[in-house]
């Protein structure tokens, strides 16, 4: 599990937090594997790019899971 702190900021955006972690290597690809449905947000499919992503939020994509703090 990757664990990602927010640093004093109220969100992240998802499509940001993707890139950001690694998980995908830009945002436009992180916004191609969002919008094919495999991105999910406390276990709920998430198709919106720019959902906003707060603390205590677990995201999760193709296994890889992201702990937002």
């Amino acid at each position: 599990m990757i664990e990602f702190d927010l640093s004093g900021h109220e969100y992240i955006e998802l499509h940001s937090l993707l890139k950001v972690t690694g998980l995908c290597e830009s945002g436009g690809i992180a916004k191609l594997l969002i919008g094919d449905g495999l991105v999910s947000v406390d276990g709920v499919l998430e198709l919106r790019k720019r959902c906003k992503i707060r603390g205590g939020q677990i995201i999760e994509l193709q296994g890889e899971q992201i702990a937002v703090s």
